[in-house]
């Protein structure tokens, strides 16, 4: 395997299994290439160890160098939402300065650059009554916290 190729990293969290594309930048070294719609504590462009798997598979040890990203998950109102109200909430997600990829049409990984202010982006969620959990960081963290105060 070479630096710079495309590789499929796996997280295994309980019964939950989910695959993310990566980079190689060094030995068991890889840059994530898409934000997780399942694991936690990583996001888009983070750095981090995997190494082979019984099964032949990349397996995720550890996070080696976070990207400053943060990810929150976003889920509408169940097969029956309108498209419209989806098309517009992330439309308006997209105007405070984050960006998603959808897993299905409800289900969304938003992801939040260390240059934008995370708080803007979930009190608009909350005040439309849109579903959303938090990914990566954890809330606790300061740096959180501080930017979800009002304002």
């Amino acid at each position: 395997m070479t630096d710079g190729e495309s590789v499929k990293v796996w997280f295994r969290e309980g019964e939950s299994v989910e695959s993310m594309w990566a980079t190689r930048t060094g030995p068991d070294h890889y840059r994530l290439e898409n934000s997780p719609f399942f694991a936690y504590g990583v996001s888009w462009q983070d750095i981090v160890e995997a190494r082979p798997a019984p099964d032949g598979t990349l397996s995720f040890v550890r996070v080696v160098e976070k990207s400053g990203r943060r990810t929150i998950r976003v889920f509408f109102d169940g097969p029956h939402a309108a498209q419209e109200r989806i098309d517009a909430v992330l439309a308006a997600v997209n105007v405070r300065g984050a960006t998603y990829e959808g897993m299905n049409r409800i289900y969304f990984a938003v992801d939040v650059s260390p240059d934008i202010a995370l708080g803007p982006v979930v009190r608009f969620l909350t005040q439309e009554g849109v579903q959303w959990e938090h990914v990566d960081p954890e809330l606790g963290t300061v740096a959180l916290r501080d930017q979800l105060a009002p304002g």
